[in-house]
């Protein structure tokens, strides 16, 4: 609902107009924001839309169910459109994606966001931002949500497509399953390369959020932005149930990876990308949501998780959180691959709604082992 002062300024302007004073000057400092129902906005890209959100867990079987984990099973076929709706092929917005797994923290849980979105994607138009798969640019779309409801917070993940997360993942698993070679030496110079211009792109897709919400009326302080890293999908080397030779961590796991490369990713590009968007978020005088440890535990190969058989069912406390690389393209689209699935994208719909209930502070959201996502916790950072 709008604050006290935005109702009483509608209330004067209604007596105003009925008293054929309608032509009464109202500073444009006053503007209210939009009278309708209270709403919290997810924009970016997707690891916030729902890319992956088709699946339970990962198992070896590759027809019917896929042992309870494929969602898009309709007895008969697959239907995709049962998880992603009409954005089936497209943006890949999920039934589980983390602002639609928040709870009831408003009337309205909008999401924007799309998948393979860049930070062009969510400039204005008038600023230089680009529509993006049929759809106009997202702060041009936040308009228009801004303008029919009252929001309240604003979660973005952008970035990680600037800076070329497919392309390091496909290098990394080509030289694991081809060359036998490893990547994250040349993977690392080349984020090093593109990182200071992705970080000024983050921190202007910030500002282009706030010049919106200005320009629909809302103060500083009728909303909020919070601004998300990214989890790593993958373990540390030590922490894969599969070794590093043979054929067991492609065929089997779905984690092409030498040991190496996962120890870089995991403890050096995550954390990396991850502090560099919190000084982005400081810069910017924005809550911080830090995803980087959020799946420990629950990543593709993992020890303390476990894939889905026959005999071990689907399940939130036990089932791996993200999306393994189906190499041979046997389940489902090869974009999905390495992002939080639907328990994932669930724990992370609990820690937007922790951090919402929080309105100060940088925040780092993890998981309980053993617990589904209702053991998401936060801490401060």
């Amino acid at each position: 609902m709008p604050s006290t002062p935005h109702r009483a300024l509608r209330a004067l302007l209604a007596l105003c107009t009925a008293a054929g004073l309608a032509s009464v000057a109202v500073p444009a400092a006053h503007a209210a924001p939009g009278a309708g129902p209270t709403a919290v906005v997810a924009m970016g890209d997707s690891y916030i839309s729902g890319e992956a959100g088709r699946w339970q867990g990962n198992s070896l079987t590759n027809s019917g169910s896929r042992n309870g984990t494929d969602r898009a099973w309709t007895g008969s076929a697959y239907d995709p459109s049962r998880v992603y709706g009409g954005t089936a092929g497209g943006c890949h917005r999920s039934d589980t994606a983390e602002v639609k797994s928040a709870g009831a923290i408003a009337s309205s849980l909008i999401n924007l966001a799309c998948s393979g979105a860049t930070t062009e994607n969510v400039f204005r138009a008038s600023q230089g931002g680009q529509a993006f798969k049929g759809e106009a640019p997202q702060a041009d779309q936040l308009a228009a949500v801004a303008a029919a409801n009252d929001v309240k917070l604003i979660a973005l993940s952008i970035g990680g497509n600037d800076l070329g997360f497919a392309d390091i993942i496909s290098t990394c698993a080509t030289d694991y399953i081809v060359w036998y070679s490893y990547c994250h030496d040349d993977q690392q110079a080349e984020v090093d390369a593109k990182i200071d211009g992705v970080m000024a792109d983050v921190g202007r897709s910030v500002d282009e959020i706030r010049a919106v919400m200005t320009s629909a009326g809302y103060a500083a302080s009728d909303y909020r932005i919070v601004l998300q890293s990214y989890p790593s999908p993958i373990p540390r080397a030590a922490e894969n149930r599969y070794g590093e030779s043979g054929w067991a961590r492609t065929n089997t796991g779905g984690c092409p990876f030498w040991n190496a490369d996962s120890d870089w990713a995991r403890d050096s590009l995550v954390p990396q990308i991850a502090d560099r968007l919190k000084g982005v978020a400081t810069a910017k005088g924005v809550q911080f949501l830090d995803l980087r440890d959020a799946l420990q535990g629950r990543e593709v190969c993992a020890k303390a998780s476990k894939q889905v058989t026959s005999t071990v069912p689907p399940s939130a406390t036990t089932s791996e959180w993200a999306r393994w690389i189906d190499s041979q393209s046997t389940q489902g689209l090869v974009q999905e691959s390495m992002h939080p699935n639907a328990y994932g994208q669930q724990g992370f719909g609990r820690c937007l709604a922790l951090i919402y209930a929080r309105p100060t502070g940088h925040q780092s959201c993890r998981n309980t082992a053993g617990s589904g996502p209702s053991g998401m916790y936060l801490t401060a950072g």
